[in-house]
Formats: structure tokens, sequence, C-alpha cells
């Protein structure tokens, strides 16, 4: 007879997974994935190399597993943050602000999984993810064109652009933070005007961060 693991042998299993997932993550944070290795990874969880071969064939295969969770759960906080309540800018602006202040609280994680040469696998993971952002901003752009909150566009144009706008710009401040506190205001700025929804956002924030009077009016195209 076929051995057939016990409900209590596979959680063990996938909490042990989800453990190395962790401590791999944890060095991505620290150094990208140049500082996580097979080795460094059983070093810091106290494992084996076997054991963690048990469960990934290689590093690649452990990094792409890594960048799936952790962009995963930055994919989810922009899909909450579109789906608040406002019109299309207004949600835009969110989630813009949103995805940019969270990159600049983890750079280096942020950095990793954005702009860092990595194998093809991970790659592979990374044009995956860019799809899953461009879906849900054209989601957004087009109820805005539909509403006639934003002008008409391709919407799928629009989105793909975004993504690549915001990765862009993101990479150097990512790389080498910038003691900008308006990074994300800008940002949000910019992306709104590309579509076509300026005047959106309010300088409250730069004001109270003691910008200068002739600098606290809209931001106008």
């Amino acid at each position: 007879m076929a051995y057939r693991e016990t409900a209590q042998v596979k959680a063990r299993k996938a909490a042990q997974r989800e453990a190395l997932l962790r401590t791999a993550e944890t060095l991505v944070r620290e150094g990208g994935f140049a500082a996580m290795t097979m080795q460094t990874v059983a070093d810091r969880a106290g494992v084996g190399v076997g054991t963690l071969y048990r469960y990934f064939d290689n590093k690649a295969t452990l990094a792409a597993a890594v960048f799936a969770v952790a962009t995963q759960r930055e994919v989810d906080a922009v899909d909450r943050a579109l789906a608040g309540g406002g019109d299309a800018a207004v949600r835009l602006e969110r989630a813009l602000r949103l995805f940019a202040r969270r990159a600049l609280a983890a750079p280096r994680l942020a950095w990793a999984l954005i702009a860092e040469p990595v194998e093809p696998e991970v790659d592979a993971e990374r044009l995956r993810y860019r799809a899953a952002y461009a879906a849900l901003y054209q989601r957004v752009l087009d109820q805005g064109v539909a509403a006639g909150e934003l002008p008409p566009q391709s919407t799928a144009l629009a989105a793909a652009a975004l993504v690549g706008a915001i990765a862009e710009a993101l990479v150097g401040p990512l790389a080498a933070p910038l003691n900008d506190a308006r990074l994300a205001d800008h940002l949000a700025a910019f992306c709104l005007r590309a579509v076509g929804a300026p005047g959106k956002i309010q300088h409250d924030e730069l004001i109270e961060a003691g910008e200068n009077h002739e600098r606290s009016e809209r931001f106008t195209g």
C-alpha cells in the first residue's frame, strides 16, 4: 500500500516551508536576492541544507517563491486601496501613495522585487506580477473613463505605462534612499496627470512639511 501523508504531517511540512520562506525573505530584506543563498537560509533557519533542498530544488526556485509571496502581499495592498471609496482619481492616488510609501519603508526588499538582476525564474514572476498590477490599474481606469471622470484613452496602454513609470521612478530612491518626504506626492501627481486627472492632489502634506506657500496650490497640468 502506498504511503499517504497524514493531515498532521502535511501541516508540519507546510509550516516548515513557510518558516523557511520567511527566513529567506528576511535575508532578501537585508541584502537583496544576492544575499539569499541556500547555505545562508539553512544556517539562519537552523536546519541542514538538505532539509532546505527537500522543499526547494535550488536557489532559483526558492527565490521565485520568496518573490511571489512578497509581491502578492504588495499586489493585495494595492488592490485594497483601489477598492476603497472615491472616484477613479482618488482611488488611484490612494494606491499610488500607498505603493510608494511601502516601498520606501522597506527599500532593500522593494529594490530586490523591482529591479535587482535575478535568475530567469524570478524574472518570469516579475513579469507576471507587473501584469497583475497593470490589470488592477486598468480596472480603475476603465471605470473612470466609463463614468466620465477620466478622458477617453487606451486604458491597457495607460495601465502598463503606470506600472513602468512607478517602477522606474522608484529604482533610484530605493537603491540610494532620498531624504524627500514628498516623493510619494510627486509620483502620484505625475501619474494622475498622465491619465488626465490633474488637480486632484492637494499639497496639505507639503504644507505640514514646511513647504513654501507658493507651492501649496493644487497640482495642475
